[in-house]
């Protein structure tokens, strides 16, 4: 379902095909800055696997675990999918802080789920010294997560479109962290000057984003979206 959150058409993440060689990811991007890849996938197959319909019928009795969409998340609810999708997965409210609104993205079961990320294409690049680790996220309009980091990863859009907002390790961004990213690009984000705001760019479905290790980053889902994370840890 579309949402109400505009899409910025401006894009300032380079973005790439899938001409892009191993050694020029790792020589122009891995260690340095994120990058969108674009045709470096088929995942054709898993999304006909994600619609609505398909998830409820896999998993709809299954529990999934919520997490509270703030910076350092610490309350964890476990509802069934299908009530998750039925009840809870609605467009953002504006007023409601970060730990009082529940996100679906990780804290997959794999043993459940497994099957599913079976027929998932992950992108062709790797990190040397790290292991791949999925992360599986349904989510409504508005909703998303505000600026945290971690190590590096790949995440794509299966369903919808995702608007990231991306700072480098040493440039931390002025936010709450209570506060959803949907609150603060309607209140913090129009006072940055220029040279203070994030590399950002809205991901489409087909679309991959590699953000690079102890990068700040912040999504934002403009309409109902599936999406799944691959972590190099």
């Amino acid at each position: 379902l579309a949402g109400t959150v505009p899409e910025e058409p401006r894009c300032t993440v380079e973005r790439v095909d899938a001409s892009l060689t191993y050694s020029l990811f790792l020589q122009r991007f891995a260690f340095s800055r994120p990058v969108i890849l674009g045709g470096v996938t088929d995942n054709s197959a898993f999304r006909a696997l994600c619609t609505r319909e398909k998830l409820l019928a896999a998993f709809g009795p299954l529990p999934v675990r919520l997490s509270t969409a703030n910076t350092y998340s610490y309350r964890k609810v476990d509802v069934p999918f299908q009530e998750y999708v039925e009840q809870l997965l609605k467009p953002q409210d504006p007023a409601r802080l970060g730990s009082d609104t529940l996100y679906f993205f990780g804290d997959n079961n794999f043993t459940e789920w497994g099957p599913l990320f079976q027929h998932y294409v992950p992108p062709p690049f790797r990190i040397p010294g790290t292991s791949p680790a999925y992360s599986f996220g349904v989510a409504g309009s508005g909703s998303g997560v505000p600026f945290h980091w971690h190590g590096p990863g790949f995440s794509e859009v299966i369903f919808g479109r995702k608007r990231w907002f991306l700072y480098p390790p040493d440039k931390t961004p002025h936010f709450h962290p209570n506060e959803t990213t949907l609150a603060w690009l309607q209140h913090t984000y129009p006072t940055l000057p220029p040279a203070q705001r994030p590399l950002e760019c809205t991901l489409r479905p087909g679309e991959v984003l590699y953000f690079p290790d102890r990068w700040w980053h912040a999504t934002l889902n403009l309409d109902t979206s599936v999406f799944i994370s691959t972590f190099l840890g």
